[in-house]
C-alpha cells in the first residue's frame, strides 16, 4: 500500500517538478546555508532521487542561480523595462516606481531570500557573484543610468556623475531589503514598502537640504 507522500509523488506533474526542487533547495539552503548543503539533502525535501534531480539541474549552483532568476532576476527585469517605458516622459516617476516595485517585492522574505543567500555567499563563491552581477546588478545599474541621463537630456535632473548617482539610486534596495529581513529587531516599527519608497526618492531626489538652499 502507497503511503501519503508516495501517492503525492506519484500524482506529480513532471513540469512542476523543478519548482518544487527549487522550493526544496531553497529550504535547504536557508537551514544548512548554501556550502554545507547537498544535493541529496535537497532531493529529499523534495521527495525525489538525486538522480531525478539532476534531471533538471546540474549542481546546486545552477539551482540558486534560478532562484536568483525568479526573483533578483524578475526585479532587475522589471526595473529595466520601467525605465524604458518611463524615462522619456517622466524619469523621476519612473524613478519613483521602480524603487517602490523593488522595496515592495525584496520587503517578502521569500523573495528576497535568494538574493541574500547570494550576498552572503559570493566571496567563497565568485561564480555565482559574477552571474550576480552580471544578471541582477548591471541590469539595473542600465535602467538608473538610463533614466539619469534622459532626465538631464531632458533638464528634468542635473548632470551628475553616472556612478554616484547609481549607488544613490540603488542602495537604498539594498538597505531596505537586509533592515527589513536579516537584521529586524521585534521591536521594530512595521514600515509600508510604498511609503518607504516615496520617503527615499523624496531624499534621493531632493537631497537633505531645505528647499531653496542653494549652498553647496
Amino acid at each position: 500500500m502507497k503511503t501519503r507522500t508516495q501517492t503525492k509523488t506519484a500524482r506529480r506533474r513532471p513540469e512542476d517538478r523543478p519548482d518544487e526542487i527549487l522550493s526544496a533547495a531553497l529550504d535547504i539552503f536557508n537551514e544548512k546555508g548554501f556550502a554545507a548543503a547537498r544535493v541529496e539533502d535537497i532531493a529529499k525535501r523534495a521527495g525525489l532521487s538525486k538522480g531525478a534531480v539532476y534531471l533538471y539541474f546540474d549542481s546546486k549552483e545552477a539551482m540558486l542561480k534560478a532562484l536568483v532568476e525568479q526573483s533578483a532576476g524578475q526585479i532587475a527585469n522589471a526595473a529595466s523595462a520601467l525605465a524604458l517605458m518611463g524615462a522619456e516622459r517622466d524619469p523621476e516617476k519612473a524613478y519613483r516606481a521602480i524603487l517602490k516595485m523593488a522595496l515592495t517585492a525584496l520587503s517578502d522574505p521569500d523573495i528576497s531570500a535568494a538574493p541574500r543567500l547570494v550576498l552572503s555567499e559570493a566571496g567563497r563563491f565568485p561564480e555565482l557573484a559574477e552571474f550576480y552581477r552580471r544578471r541582477v546588478i548591471e541590469v539595473g545599474r542600465a535602467a538608473i543610468s538610463h533614466l539619469i541621463r534622459t532626465g538631464a537630456r531632458n533638464g528634468q535632473f542635473r548632470d551628475i556623475a553616472d556612478e554616484a548617482a547609481i549607488l544613490a539610486f540603488m542602495g537604498p534596495a539594498v538597505a531596505h531589503m537586509m533592515l527589513s529581513t536579516v537584521f529586524r529587531l521585534p521591536e521594530d516599527p512595521d514600515l509600508d514598502p510604498a511609503d518607504m519608497a516615496d520617503a527615499i526618492a523624496d531624499i534621493v531626489l531632493n537631497g537633505l537640504k531645505p528647499r531653496g538652499d542653494v549652498d553647496a
